[in-house]
């Protein structure tokens, strides 16, 4: 499913000057992750290695200080924000991988990076819904979280940049008729829409064209 981006998302970012590299990097999950049924109608990435595999991420303010991985399946089942539906569709691809992408970034101006986590299906790697967490003290919070069809959410200069793939009637799951790629920027203690694009794809030719370029009314979580 992520490699949806190849076609739609990185016209729609470069129309709204945003970079997309985040949005088309990872690649489909493993032929051996089985098909894992889900409620949410959402779309995604391929997933990462288990979550409790710690790896080194720097820190805000110090390239040489490092801060080990956290375990984003223990955070995500922890959480009272993540629904219900989530939880109980979030099981082993395989053995212990996980359907969870999960990456590292200074978006709150926090002395910690903050953690972006995004969750998908085993079999189409559909995004189930993308969460944001900050560091307070010696625990982390959800400072945003988006649960909708075919959501996935990257880290671009210190924005987040939110992507959401847009299904017409009879659409194949590959095959979205268009998406929408908003920009968030923490202002205020919270995560506010600063740019919204809407790609609409031809059927004729492949191409996208883009057919709105303003936000609509500023939203936050």
């Amino acid at each position: 499913m992520r490699g949806l981006r190849d076609r739609g998302s990185s016209r729609a970012l470069a129309a709204s000057g945003t970079a997309t590299a985040g949005l088309v990097a990872a690649a489909l999950f493993a032929a051996g992750c089985s098909t894992g049924g889900t409620g949410v109608e959402d779309e995604g990435a391929a997933p990462s290695e288990a979550a409790s595999r710690a790896a080194p991420v720097p820190s805000a303010g110090d390239a040489g200080h490092f801060t080990e991985s956290v375990d984003a399946v223990k955070l995500l089942m922890a959480d009272p924000k993540v629904s219900p539906r989530v939880k109980a569709d979030l099981r082993p691809c395989a053995k212990d991988l996980y359907p969870v992408d999960t990456s590292y970034a200074v978006l709150t101006g926090n002395d910690t990076p903050d953690v972006i986590v995004n969750v998908l299906t085993c079999g189409d790697a559909v995004g189930m819904g993308t969460y944001v967490y900050r560091e307070t003290g010696k625990t982390y919070e959800n400072v945003f979280s988006v649960e909708e069809p075919a959501v996935y959410a990257a880290v671009d200069r210190g924005d987040l940049v939110v992507t959401k793939q847009v299904y017409a009637k009879d659409d194949p799951v590959a095959e979205p008729s268009g998406e929408e790629v908003s920009t968030y920027r923490w202002s205020a203690g919270k995560f506010t829409r600063e740019f919204w694009v809407r790609n609409e794809f031809s059927r004729a030719v492949g191409e996208g064209e883009v057919v709105a370029s303003e936000a609509p009314a500023p939203s936050g979580n």
